[in-house]
């Protein structure tokens, strides 16, 4: 890959093969005195750069990085826009001028969360996707890009009522919805979790004790069979937030901490964490990135600088994050 004026990525590989497993990017925005260290474990090698900056806290969103640019043609459809990763992908859209929809079961959470916005910028319409009959077409007249980001516990709780299980959100929900969609729809980006294609494994069995990760793998292979452009999002297990009950203000001031740089692999080889920060802004930026189109990457967060909202950093990422 090319070098940028930031810092080079460099992939994170087995010692033991020559063909890239897993992917470590940690860059540093301009101006930043970097020192650089290469390090082998046993199993991997890494190149990692550490900042010097006291500064370690970053906003959501910084208007002063290359941002994906808004159009008026445009209009993102949002599921799941009032859960942890939900909320933040919303805020992400309204910082950006970016026309968003969302689809809730709870008009109330909407307004909570974002306050009173311009019908321009966002439209809420009520719906649970389900049920089939609920989505009504005129909810998806215009909508050029989906980002659904539904989901419930993994076990049995109080989240689980009315229907709330897995089956009925990761697998009925995701059929329901793909279901409808519209042909003007150029991208469906999918939030779902990485060790689907491990049901049967430790530790991943246990987590799929009542069908969670087995139903997000059917409403993967749903949409994947769908004839949609499609990205799929498989994070860790999510950290920061959810920032439930919060307003768009404290939403857009969230930051992820230390932990800011992103690992991105194909292949369902990654274990670890994600914070949701990061989870929305990978929906994001792949929207419109041809090299995201019908592919699937796993996403971890890790310490160290990542690519906050730059456009051109995440393009390299995901460019890199795919298996040769």
């Amino acid at each position: 890959m090319a070098s940028s004026t930031f810092l080079q990525f460099h992939s994170l590989t087995s010692s033991s093969s020559s063909n890239p497993q897993l992917f470590s990017f940690i860059k540093l925005p301009n101006n930043y005195p970097i020192t650089l260290s290469s390090k082998r474990s046993s199993t991997y090698k890494r190149v990692y750069a550490k900042a010097v900056s006291t500064d370690s806290q970053k906003p959501l969103v910084d208007n002063n990085q290359n941002t994906p640019s808004s159009s008026s043609s445009k209009l993102v459809l949002v599921l799941g826009g009032s859960g942890g990763v939900g909320q933040l992908v919303v805020a992400s859209l309204l910082q950006r001028n970016i026309k968003s929809r969302l689809i809730l079961r709870d008009l109330e959470k909407a307004k909570a969360l974002f306050g009173e916005q311009d019908e321009e910028k966002l439209q809420v319409f009520k719906g649970d996707t389900r049920k089939h009959d609920d989505l009504d077409p005129s909810m998806f007249e215009g909508v050029t890009h989906v980002i659904c980001c539904t989901g419930t516990t993994a076990f049995p709780s109080r989240r689980w009522d009315d229907e709330n299980t897995p089956e009925r959100v990761d697998w009925v929900g995701v059929k329901n919805l793909v279901s409808v969609l519209p042909s003007s729809v150029k991208r469906v980006i999918l939030v779902s979790s990485i060790g689907v294609t491990k049901c049967n494994e430790l530790p991943w069995s246990i987590m799929n004790l009542f069908g969670v990760l087995k139903y997000k793998k059917m409403g993967e292979e749903f949409l994947q069979n769908s004839g949609f452009p499609y990205t799929i999002i498989r994070p860790g297990r999510l950290t920061d937030g959810p920032y439930t009950s919060y307003d768009l203000n404290t939403l857009l001031k969230a930051t992820a901490g230390q932990r800011r740089a992103v690992l991105i692999g194909q292949g369902d080889k990654l274990v670890g964490e994600a914070s949701r920060i990061v989870v929305a802004e990978a929906c994001v930026q792949a929207l419109d990135l041809e090299a995201t189109e019908n592919q699937i990457y796993e996403v971890n967060s890790v310490e160290g600088e990542g690519p906050g909202n730059d456009a051109q950093k995440w393009q390299e990422l995901f460019e890199a994050g795919r298996s040769s």
